[in-house]
């Protein structure tokens, strides 16, 4: 076993959490979504524990990848979770998940369902112990996001979402409780922009060419944003950079399974799945759905 696997494998197998115990099989291709999403939700938090873990340590193991984008500790070892699980919970699924890729192990997906898994999104909010980093979980069905799991484990937070079934938000140790969008407010929109890759000529080049009144401007990491906007807190989030379908996919199930919508820039489209590369066009997250502005929300 290469080193870094090795020491991955060991702070999981150490850390004392019962991987997947609790997990169902579920028969491909009947999803029970409301039942996924609750097997999803515990998958979620036990990668977040072992997240925190290593968020807590003095040396979180930073180093980086080939792209020269950075990775932790953390990171493998909450995806080592995530696919024990998700391997038990459906077994024959493919998943992509981002260090798995990372390292070369891109399955094919074929014309079925798979997942799409980013065990730490905001790596470098992690870095800056700043709080705004995620676990994102999503299902992938006929190229499109159906069902989200997205956690902020420093901040004892979990949203989730399943087309045709809402959205909702658990707070540690809550119940969970129904979001959705909000109506856009006539005196101006609350916009978002990434914490690390925000360029704000561009984005006000695009709000002032779209004509779109902006009352506060506020900056996230990772997923949060689209959840953010699920939950009524905000109203857009134009993205003008690259970014991976994992990076997006559950907080885009999220964010529409509460009525707003993710519109891919080149194609004026829902974004979709499965694309070469699985990278992303230009694309923006609003709390509006199709054939309605941010006039008639």
């Amino acid at each position: 076993m290469p080193a870094d696997r090795s020491r991955i494998h060991n702070i999981v197998a150490g850390s004392g959490y019962n991987v997947a115990a609790a997990l169902r099989k579920v028969t491909v291709p009947d999803f029970d979504k409301p039942a996924l999403l609750k097997d999803l939700t515990a998958l979620a938090r036990q990668a977040g524990a072992a997240i925190l873990d290593i968020y807590a340590r003095p040396d979180q193991g930073e180093r980086q990848k080939t792209d020269a984008s950075p990775v932790t500790d953390a990171d493998h070892a909450a995806e080592a979770i995530i696919l024990t699980g998700l391997r038990q919970l459906t077994p024959g699924v493919p998943i992509i998940a981002e260090e798995e890729v990372a390292a070369g192990r891109l399955p094919d997906v074929g014309g079925g369902p798979f997942w799409l898994v980013d065990p730490l999104d905001g790596t470098k909010e992690f870095i800056k112990r700043n709080g705004e980093f995620t676990v994102n979980i999503a299902l992938i069905e006929n190229g499109v996001a159906t069902l989200g799991v997205v956690s902020a484990p420093a901040q004892g937070v979990l949203w989730r979402g399943a087309k045709g079934h809402g959205a909702e938000r658990v707070l540690d140790g809550g119940q969970p409780a129904a979001i959705t969008v909000r109506q856009p407010p006539g005196a101006g929109l609350t916009v978002f922009a990434s914490r690390s890759h925000s360029v704000f000529n561009q984005l006000d080049i695009w709000l002032r060419n779209n004509d779109i009144p902006v009352a506060e401007r506020k900056q996230a990491g990772s997923s949060l944003k689209f959840c953010l906007i699920a939950a009524g807190e905000g109203d857009l989030y134009p993205r003008f950079g690259p970014t991976m379908e994992w990076d997006t996919a559950a907080g885009q199930a999220v964010l529409e399974a509460a009525g707003g919508e993710v519109i891919d820039d080149s194609t004026r489209q829902p974004l979709r799945y499965g694309k070469p590369g699985h990278r992303n066009h230009w694309f923006v997250a609003r709390g509006w759905p199709a054939g309605r502005t941010w006039r008639t929300g």
